[in-house]
Formats: C-alpha cells, structure tokens, sequence
C-alpha cells in the first residue's frame, strides 16, 4: 500500500480481510446501511492484525509482544494523526463517524496480549476480564455503530460478547490445549472433580460432561442477556447480531448433543446450515420489536 491509498481503497481492503478471514461475521454484516458496515468491516480489520500480530507459531513470546506494540502504536498514532496505513485509514474514519471510544479498541489488544501472558485462569472473574477485552469490548464498539439510545444496550453488549467468547473457549478446548492454554476456570475443574491431565489426555467422563455443562449453561445465560439489546436496535441493526447469536448459540447446541467430547474433532456448521440459519434469523429479525419495560 502506498501514502496515496484513499478512503475508499482502505475501506476496501477492511472488507477483504473481513471477508477472507472471518467469514461468518462477514455474512452477518450484510444487512448494515453501507457506511455501518463499513465501520465494522474496519473494526474487524483492527482485530484481525491484532490476532495476525501475535499468531505465528515461529515467533517468540518477545517477538509476538513487539508486533503488537506496534499495531498499538499505530492505533494511538491514528488518533491524532492522519494515517496512511489500510486498516487504521478506515478505522479513523468509523471512529470519527460514530464516536467509538478508543479505550474500547486499547481493551481488544490488551486482551490479546493476555494470550501471550496467562495460561491458566483460575476464577471465572479472572476469565471473565479476558472475555470483556476480548469479545465484549467489541460488542461495545458494534453497537456504537449501531446506534441506540437506552444505556442499558451497552450492558446487554457486554453480555452478548461473553456468550460469544464463552462458547468459543468450550468448542475450542483442544486447540487451546495445543497452545499449552486453558480457559475454563481451575477451580472450577476442582469443584467437578477433573484434573488438568486429565483435560490433555482428552478424557471424556461424567465429571467433564458436568463441567462442560456448567460452562455451556453460563454462556446460554448470557446469551439470555445479551440479547435483550435485540429489539432496541433498528431493524437492519437487529440482524447483525442477532445472526452471530444464532450462529454461536447453534455451535453451542451442536457441541451437547456430541455430549460434550470437542476432542474429536472441532465442532461447525456446514455452508448450508449457516446459510439457512442466516437467512431464518434476517427474516426474524426484520420483524417489529417489542421493547420490554423491565426485562426480567
């Protein structure tokens, strides 16, 4: 890329990466007015280099943390001053379109960095401070774009993020594991009874499916209340995230019927059931909403 890309070209570029490596978000965006998607495009983009800064295997922990200071610098830099990077061109942009608080995007590369510094959490809470950064930070910044006007959106967000990055930590167990990383909690691991060697041995017992379902029984809780933001959207905001709720919440229920055992192989959708789900949940979603006055 050169110091003469435009706007548009940058906007572009978002759209490719978001495309080519996060399709299932991709398609989830499509409903957005042209300038919404735009943003989040962009926003994904940021999150994408945040991932790629730390993600090659033959990298060392000091050489990960170098990148992504340096995708950091770049974000502060695009704060002040004009940026002629692809990504940072277009995420100034949608964030001087939709006044997104930088600290939410400073929040995803902290979370990202705690990849490379903590490998076991011990409490939920310790968890739960890497899904916000993480996955709920980014909520946070959709429904910027979005648009809304009750306060109470912002938390139900960071909710719809947890479920989110709760039910990717469940199917993702053992790949994680090859990255010598556990999310689920080890207390918790204590209180069902299964042991950490157990977890690398992949070891599919009664304790694990206990304790597998407590951590799917959380994430459908916050899905309960995450998507309650739902009908204080418009329409073609509505769609965006309530397709990624669907798509998750369907991994999830694919992961239980399995009974739990994400050892054998990594739980997905084919393109047809995403496809139909997607089309199923627009159609849902374009519907009028009633706004509950105090949602329980």
């Amino acid at each position: 890329m050169t110091a003469m890309l435009t706007l548009e070209q940058s906007h572009a570029e978002c759209r490719r990466i978001v495309r080519e490596s996060a399709r299932n978000f991709y398609y989830s965006f499509i409903a957005l007015p042209r300038q919404k998607r735009r943003a989040i495009y962009a926003v994904y983009a940021f999150c994408r280099l945040c991932d790629d800064a730390v993600d090659e295997p033959s990298l060392t922990v000091d050489e990960k943390l170098r990148r992504l200071a340096e995708v950091r610098q770049l974000l502060e830099e695009a704060s002040t001053t004009a940026s002629t990077h692809p990504v940072f061109m277009a995420l100034a942009d949608a964030v001087a379109r939709y006044r997104i608080p930088l600290r939410h995007l400073q929040e995803v590369a902290r979370g990202v960095e705690m990849d490379l510094t903590t490998r076991r959490y011990t409490t939920f809470e310790e968890l739960r401070t890497y899904c916000y950064r993480v996955a709920s930070a980014v909520g946070l910044i959709c429904v910027e774009i979005y648009g809304y006007r009750e306060p109470k959106v912002r938390d139900y967000a960071v909710d719809l993020g947890l479920a989110m990055q709760l039910t990717n930590i469940v199917r993702d167990v053992q790949e994680d594991l090859e990255r010598d990383r556990i999310y689920i909690p080890l207390d918790e691991m204590e209180r069902f009874g299964y042991s950490e060697g157990e977890l690398k041995a992949g070891v599919v017992n009664e304790a694990f499916r206990h304790l597998m379902a407590f951590q799917a029984a959380r994430a459908r809780e916050h899905f309960r209340k995450g998507l309650r933001l739902l009908p204080y959207l418009s329409p073609r905001s509505r769609t965006s995230p309530a397709v990624l709720a669907a798509l998750y919440e369907k991994i999830l229920e694919r992961i239980e019927a399995r009974g739990f055992n994400v050892f054998d192989g990594r739980v997905s959708l084919s393109g047809r059931e995403k496809y139909l789900l997607t089309a199923k949940t627009w159609l849902k979603s374009l519907m009028p909403a009633h706004v509950p006055e105090t949602p329980s």
